[in-house]
């Protein structure tokens, strides 16, 4: 080592990135090692020792510290990224000890600017939203056990203010604290629909397959069977010319309703504003003002569409999720609710293949379902696109297109594209008047303006095409 370790104390003093990788911190008190930009109150120097790498230190029994992850540094990793989502799964789980974004921007061991465009990249979003959907997720949790007084709600969760707290409520949720509140014990609700719902559009995409099992589109009534606190019921929505009346039959009770309610703010793509989209591209959103993407049930959900879905046409798909909701779903009422993933881990393949399957495909839904029954595979802890799509790809059978459309529809990440999708790079094809269909990276350059907003600019190329797809 050529440095003198007072040199290299002064490093980690000023959180010297240009020293990651080069040499390894190692604190006795605490018995972790750190990289040395890591952005934890830095140890007195009679307790530190340096290390030129992690076996070195962890020969000395040292482990690896979970703020600055210098074991994701040295696989290769962004430790950016793993910084980043350190700090958002401190925030999710107690964002009260969050007050403003400049706490995330410490935890994350970066500046403010930087912090902004950390989460732009990798969470498609910004710290001050983030921040408040978490405030907002905990405020739900504490009002279903029921042991905050609503006056104190607010400033349990993280809020300054009772006004700002009910206001950013009402925005996440559609309701009121106290109407949240009431809903748990209820069996039905009214939400408001999300301002400028394009309602025709939203039940032609739900009722686009007419021959479903699980959901059913009749009028202004849309109906889903689905699993709810574990049991099976069908969430009916019927709507007016303003709001919803949701509905559960078949389960009940606080945490049935609770998923009741996330339900249909995922059906109705509650959280998909689309006003900033329409002033930047105006010419693009022109006629179908208010479009949102609507969300699976679950992430689940979503996935095994996606698999379904791969390199067969629409009507085909169709018929494959038809035979594998029959085969594994929950009977309820006149509808089949979607399996879970243990019960399609519990197939045999043969099942499958006797149904048209693929093969393949048959292979790829079984040990994504296997892999997210198990528990290696939490789609909804991944809390940035980034992380997402790589535990996406890792999946055997999962590529680009079928991330990127479980990241859009079925994780609500606003930035993805679906490489290699027909319909897109058609519509793409005809928006910009080329002589041929875009490749992969005509596509990505095509889409490029369209950023931060890259999933609706998707929807929007499929309903240029006169129906949006899947």
């Amino acid at each position: 080592m050529r440095w003198s370790d007072e040199h290299l104390y002064e490093r980690i003093l000023a959180k010297d990135a240009s020293f990651d990788g080069r040499v390894l911190t190692g604190v006795l008190t605490t018995g972790i090692y750190c990289l040395p930009s890591c952005p934890a109150r830095k140890p007195l120097a009679r307790n530190v020792r340096f290390f030129l790498d992690e076996a070195a230190a962890q020969a000395a029994g040292l482990r690896p510290c979970k703020r600055c992850r210098p074991d994701a540094f040295y696989r290769g990793e962004d430790a950016d990224l793993a910084r980043l989502e350190e700090a958002m799964a401190r925030a999710w789980a107690d964002p009260a000890a969050f007050g403003k974004a400049e706490a995330l921007a410490e935890v994350a061991g970066v500046g403010l600017t930087k912090l902004k465009t950390l989460f732009r990249d990798h969470a498609h979003t910004q710290p001050a939203a983030f921040l408040q959907g978490a405030r907002i997720r905990a405020a739900c949790a504490r009002l279903r056990e029921g042991a905050t007084p609503l006056l104190d709600l607010g400033a349990a969760v993280g809020f300054e203010s009772p006004s700002g707290f009910h206001e950013a409520f009402r925005r996440q949720t559609g309701l009121a604290p106290g109407a949240y509140r009431d809903l748990l014990g209820s069996d039905r609700f009214t939400l408001p629909l999300p301002e400028r719902t394009r309602l025709g559009d939203l039940l032609r995409f739900h009722g686009r397959d007419l021959e479903s099992v699980s959901e059913q589109v009749q009028g202004d009534t849309l109906r889903k069977a689905a699993h709810f606190a574990g049991r099976p019921g069908v969430l009916t929505l019927a709507f007016g010319s303003r709001d919803a009346v949701v509905s559960l039959a078949g389960a009940g009770g606080p945490e049935a309703m609770a998923e009741a309610h996330r339900a249909a703010l995922r059906l109705l793509a509650w959280h998909g504003d689309a006003t900033s989209f329409e002033e930047a591209h105006p010419r693009l959103a022109r006629g179908r003002e208010g479009l949102r993407v609507p969300l699976t049930l679950d992430p689940f959900e979503a996935l095994v569409w996606a698999i379904l879905g791969q390199q067969v046409n629409l009507a085909f798909a169709y018929a494959l999720r038809r035979d594998l909701i029959r085969l594994a779903g929950t009977p309820v009422g006149d509808l089949i609710a979607h399996p879970n993933a243990a019960c399609i881990a519990a197939l045999d393949p043969a099942d499958l293949t006797a149904r048209r399957f693929s093969q393949r495909k048959a292979e790829y839904v079984l040990n994504a379902a296997a892999l997210v029954a198990r528990g290696d595979l939490k789609l909804e802890n991944l809390l940035t696109a980034t992380r997402a799509e790589t535990s996406l790809m890792a999946l055997r059978g999962c590529g680009p297109w079928t991330a990127q459309y479980v990241l859009m529809r079925g994780l609500g990440f606003r930035d993805c594209v679906p490489v290699g999708d027909s319909a897109l790079t058609l519509a793409l094809q005809r928006w910009f008047q080329l002589e041929e269909r875009p490749g992969p990276s005509e596509t990505k350059r095509l889409m490029a303006p369209f950023a931060p907003h890259r999933s609706l600019a998707t929807f929007h190329l499929w309903a240029s095409l006169k129906g949006v797809p899947a």
